[in-house]
């Protein structure tokens, strides 16, 4: 539920107090500018200054406040293994996405998001050929390799703002947060780097499909198409037949999880993802069963620590505050510090809004907002 101030209802109020703008903002202790984007609806009040409103213009809540989903941020986690996302989970994204609306103006042009695909499907044959197209238009053969790089042009073709962050290994409930803002056509996913290598294509592919799929945003069956596009992106069919294959012609199990490891390993995907591009194509066809023991895969999976992103992308992590925002617009291609650059020049934010926007420590926000203020 998005909450602005009722213009009217604050114009009428200051009319019969007879305070103007600059004079409210001055009982209120806040900037003229502040007040102005209260009522643009670009920013909203805090507890105390909408009730320290209320009183000086005789209004209650219900009369000053319009509450509305119109508008509102949509959410979408990419959730860490037996989470479970709360109410509080998703209210806190959306308090980061109202933050985050207020960076918009700031972004360079060519982030108005812009679908990919008109329908989005479950069903195999239609999520193989839809998969196939994508792969086409990246240049890729059937058994390529997809990359990085191509998960990372694709959410900057499409117009989204990729923001990378360091969230820990264990400490939150999410791996990705995707924040679209309907109203400004603008979408936002913060993706952790903070993640095993072996997943994270996974992640970014999962994302990317809900990149493509505005109109699926916050849906249950959103999740299911992101998931089950990303699997059938990164090991579409042909490359599920020959994992089927060398698997089913193991004659121990140990044998064909080997089999499955070294597809897993060429495509820098996990184990899982390739058991489940290679059980799909078995089931759709009716074949055989590959004789592997889901539970002796995980354990398998589990067996030996997987690197973090994070990593693999530092020298020596966690990085410098510079490190950290030249790979999020080296390597991620991501305009969020260019627009937080200007945003903090016109406006004077602190480091406090920085920890708020990002869900960071305030150590590491100030760090940032140092970089960003050199």
């Amino acid at each position: 539920m998005q909450k602005t101030l009722s213009k009217a209802a604050v114009s009428e109020g200051l009319q019969k107090a007879g305070l103007s703008q600059a004079e409210l903002a001055r009982r209120l202790g806040v900037s003229p500018q502040a007040v102005t984007n209260w009522l643009k609806g670009q920013d909203f009040p805090r507890p105390d200054k909408l009730l320290k409103l209320s009183m000086l213009l005789r209004l209650d809540f219900a009369e000053l406040v319009t509450q509305s989903d119109e508008g509102a941020p949509v959410i979408a986690f990419r959730k860490r293994a037996n989470t479970k996302t709360t109410e509080r989970h998703l209210a806190h994204a959306r308090e980061i996405g109202m933050l985050l609306k207020q960076l918009v103006p700031f972004l360079p042009p060519g982030h108005s998001l812009r679908p990919r695909l008109d329908t989005a499907t479950t069903e195999y044959a239609a999520l193989q050929r839809t998969v196939a197209e994508v792969r086409t238009k990246l240049g890729l053969g059937d058994r390529a390799v997809l990359d990085y790089h191509h998960l990372i042009g694709q959410f900057k073709e499409a117009g989204a703002v990729l923001v990378p962050v360091l969230w820990g290994e264990k400490q939150l409930h999410a791996n990705a947060l995707h924040i679209a803002l309907p109203a400004e056509r603008v979408t936002f996913v913060l993706v952790n780097l903070d993640t095993k290598l072996e997943d994270f294509k996974f992640w970014m592919a999962h994302e990317l499909a809900h990149v493509y799929t505005p109109y699926m945003a916050g849906k249950e069956e959103g999740e299911d198409f992101a998931d089950a596009f990303a699997g059938a992106l990164l090991f579409p069919q042909p490359c599920a037949i020959e994992a089927y294959g060398d698997a089913a012609r193991s004659k121990r199990e140990t044998s064909a999880l080997a089999a499955l490891q070294e597809h897993a390993q060429h495509h820098a995907i996990s184990l899982y993802t390739v058991f489940c591009q290679a059980r799909n194509y078995q089931r759709h066809y009716d074949l055989p069963p590959m004789a592997i023991d889901e539970v002796k895969l995980h354990k398998a999976r589990n067996a030996s620590p997987a690197a973090l992103v994070s990593h693999a992308m530092f020298d020596r992590p966690p990085p410098s505050a510079r490190e950290y925002i030249a790979a999020a617009e080296q390597v991620f291609q991501s305009d969020f510090y260019v627009a937080l650059r200007a945003m903090m020049r016109e406006r004077g934010i602190e480091a406090g809004f920085v920890q708020q926007l990002l869900d960071i420590g305030l150590v590491d926000a100030k760090a940032i907002y140092a970089e960003l203020v050199r």
